[in-house]
């Protein structure tokens, strides 16, 4: 059996979908299938809405129809998600479940992965990946929640702003 959960797609009906989520984490509290089916989730956004002069929050579904489960992949843990009322099934071919790549969770944001680094804002990093490799710079500002590093680096004579990620940028001792 498989050890690690991975993200499948479920296919719902329009308008059903924090009805099906919610109807599959009671089912799997009552069955204690915490372990297979780990995590449901309905993406959604907020936009700001602006009607008849009037500014409001608005919570808006990112996919209209699907629902994100992370679960280890068994005829249980299938069987329960296929047969919760409002779920057409799994996306993939013949409705067979085919997990989300790692790349395309990340895109998602579905999981934050909490980026460790070992620089701050004002300490000197070297530029360890993309175009500017080798480049040393100082660090302007670091956005843990969007993985951005801002450093300026000297080229060419002048002090350029460069954004990178957080892993292209390493602390010098």
């Amino acid at each position: 059996m498989p050890e690690e959960a991975k993200w499948y797609v479920v296919h719902t009906y329009s308008g059903y979908e924090n009805k099906v989520a919610s109807n599959l984490e009671k089912t799997v509290e009552n069955r204690q299938l915490k372990d297979l089916i780990q995590q449901v989730l309905v993406p959604t956004e907020t936009v700001t809405e602006i009607k008849d002069e009037k500014q409001r929050e608005v919570e808006r579904k990112l996919f209209p129809g699907y629902v994100l489960v992370k679960m280890i992949l068994t005829d249980e843990s299938w069987y329960v998600v296929r047969n919760i009322r409002g779920c057409t099934g799994f996306v993939g071919p013949s409705s067979k479940p085919i997990p989300l790549a790692d790349e395309e969770v990340a895109r998602l944001g579905v999981e934050k992965h909490e980026v460790e680094v070992s620089y701050g804002v004002g300490d000197s990093v070297k530029i360890i990946g993309g175009p500017l490799e080798g480049f040393v710079g100082v660090v302007e500002s670091v956005d843990k929640e969007q993985n951005r590093v801002r450093v300026t680096v000297s080229m060419f004579g002048r002090e350029t702003p460069v954004e990178l990620e957080l892993s292209q940028a390493e602390a010098i001792e």
